[in-house]
């Protein structure tokens, strides 16, 4: 505990309770979906980038959402990690948790930019077909990917910076595995509903923003589909557009319960079990949710394993 004439300098997170036996199976099960997340999402990287029937649009955009995948998994799992070894609470300091809040926030609001912009890249495939090159350019993909890191940073700024001029006076115990910005309100001493609302506001605004033009996509691809006269002819044009689909529920549904509320300061226990569906699960579901439902995807793979394996070869 700490005076409460000043402001924190360091927090003390206790991370998970339970015994040190449920910490160490903690970590064992993180351990191994933290190591799957890496390989899984970087082997997709490298398969995007060396085989030439995946350069396009849509893999594209699939290797930078899995460089993402990668980056907010490592912003949170290694910490998470030292703290369920450590016996007692694991301190950070006050640099060290405005960097960690700002890259968690900014590297989410970067994929929910891009999971928009592969909503539309689908939108386009499959309702502009003949088209689809020339507004799909290579030009054109380079900008949206710019854009959308540029927005997923620079919108963050003032979010964070709102967040830490508040005063943490009530005590330095954060009841999370990281520097969660609605625990951190828990233990401001100053009038935090304006600042709530204020953030509030602008979860709407990224959140809802960037599923919009996923819904009206979306719209359009189904009222597509369902022309298509054939069956095989729309589970074909369905098969392109169910990974980018399955990924959106997931992600946007974990984000939505955790980020879109009035009230920023819920249970500590709600916000660790969403959290983990965002830093953990998600991340490790990627590599899955693109590989096995995408016969391009599989086919590299298949072709990649054979040339550095031969005896994997029937």
């Amino acid at each position: 505990m700490m005076s409460n004439l000043s402001s924190a300098t360091e927090f003390c997170l206790l991370g998970f309770p339970g015994s040190q036996e449920l910490h160490h199976f903690l970590f064992a099960v993180f351990f191994l979906f933290y190591l799957v997340t890496l390989m899984g999402n970087t082997v997709i990287i490298v398969i995007v980038c060396v085989d030439k029937r995946l350069q396009s649009p849509m893999y594209f955009f699939l290797g930078h959402l899995s460089a993402l995948e990668i980056f907010v998994t490592t912003i949170i799992v290694p910490m998470m990690l030292w703290g369920l070894l450590l016996p007692g609470m694991q301190t950070i300091s006050l640099a060290a948790c405005v960097t960690q809040l700002f890259l968690y926030l900014a590297v989410g609001t970067t994929e929910f930019a891009l999971l928009g912009a592969m909503a539309v890249d689908r939108y386009v495939a499959v309702c502009k077909p003949l088209r689809y090159n020339v507004i799909m350019n290579s030009r054109t993909c380079i900008w949206v990917v710019i854009m959308s890191w540029m927005f997923g940073f620079l919108s963050e700024i003032w979010p964070v910076y709102a967040t830490f001029q508040l005063t943490f006076c009530k005590s330095n115990l954060l009841d999370h595995f990281f520097c969660d910005r609605g625990q951190l309100l828990k233990l401001s001493c100053d009038d935090t509903l304006f600042t709530e609302f204020v953030l509030f506001l602008m979860a709407i605004v990224i959140i809802i923003g960037s599923l919009a033009p996923t819904i009206v996509s979306y719209t359009y691809i189904i009222s597509t589909i369902l022309k298509i006269p054939t069956a095989s002819g729309r589970r074909k044009a369905f098969s392109t557009c169910a990974s980018h689909f399955t990924f959106v529920v997931i992600g946007y549904g974990s984000c939505l319960f955790l980020f879109v509320k009035p009230k920023q300061t819920q249970a500590a226990e709600y916000n660790k079990i969403v959290s983990l569906l965002i830093s953990v699960l998600t991340p490790f579901l990627n590599p899955f949710i693109f590989t096995l439902r995408n016969d391009k995807v599989k086919e590299a793979l298949q072709d990649q394993m054979n040339r550095c394996c031969p005896l994997v070869k029937d």
